[in-house]
């Protein structure tokens, strides 16, 4: 089984009985299908932050689960056949992001004193260049200032 969370949108011209008697629904389909509800989150009645089917409020609401894949399909594909649902998403929880694997493979480039004793280890001539090739631009952007004042 896996660990799901299902956020709903309902019409809010429903009445309170509708609501309900949507919620259960979406419930009783959960455990139907040999699914375990943990938690369901009721957040009410809020504003949407732009209109949805010329609607400017929606009812929240949150199903927190355990369930086989095949429990989110169905419970989307009733959302999409509702005119009630204004808006859905489900979310596989549990699963490690692959961002957390880009930042291990991160880990695994050189540190940072490894690239200074790759500087330290320059030839000093090389280095010198470099730093007289600085004092020079130093010296252009002094003489460019003075100019400019």
């Amino acid at each position: 089984m896996r660990h799901y969370e299902t956020g709903v949108i309902i019409a809010p011209n429903l009445s309170d009985e509708e609501i309900e008697q949507q919620i259960r629904q979406m419930t009783e389909l959960i455990a139907s299908m040999k699914g375990h509800l943990l938690r369901e989150e009721r957040w009410g009645k809020r504003k949407l932050a732009y209109p949805i089917k010329k609607f400017t409020d929606g009812y929240y609401l949150f199903l927190d689960y355990e369930a086989e894949p095949e429990v989110p399909a169905e419970l989307e594909r009733r959302f999409r056949q509702s005119d009630q649902i204004l808006r859905y998403m489900t979310v596989k929880k549990g699963v490690t992001s692959p961002w957390r694997k880009k930042k291990k493979a991160r880990q695994a480039e050189p540190a940072l004193t490894e690239v200074t004793e790759l500087i330290e280890a320059e030839p000093e001539e090389e280095r010198e260049g470099s730093r007289s090739e600085e004092k020079a631009r130093e010296r252009g952007k002094e003489s460019r200032e003075k100019e400019r004042s």
